[in-house]
């Protein structure tokens, strides 16, 4: 599991990043079950995440940030990462962003995907 921490904040809102290599969908939900354990993932206001699994297909989830699935999910097909899973989590500030939570879920990814690169 890798997780950036902090990537960015606005108007109060923090955003981080996680992610991993998953077999499967009970890959995926065992990977979130253990990101959700360490106390400040699981109280986070939403970790919205997607993957793209060779035997199973695609799957997102927004929990709660409508739309923001769609946006990684959109992502890891274009980078052509599989049976990896990426999670974005936000902690809200207490002003709403608009369209603006879109362009952070991408800037999240987009680091996410920097870090894979230069790792791998």
């Amino acid at each position: 599991m890798l997780k950036l921490g902090e990537v960015l904040r606005d108007r109060g809102s923090r955003y981080a990043v996680s992610g991993g290599p998953v077999a499967g969908r009970a890959g995926v939900e065992a990977f979130l079950a253990e990101l959700k354990r360490e106390k400040k993932y699981a109280k986070a206001t939403h970790n919205t995440w997607a993957a793209v699994l060779t035997d199973g297909g695609a799957m997102k989830g927004d929990d709660g940030e409508a739309g923001a699935g769609a946006v990684i999910l959109k992502m890891l097909e274009r980078a052509e990462l599989r049976d990896h899973v990426v999670v974005v989590t936000r902690w809200y500030g207490g002003v709403h962003l608009g369209g603006d939570r879109f362009a952070h879920v991408v800037t999240c990814v987009r680091a996410y995907l920097d870090a894979v690169a230069r790792s791998g």
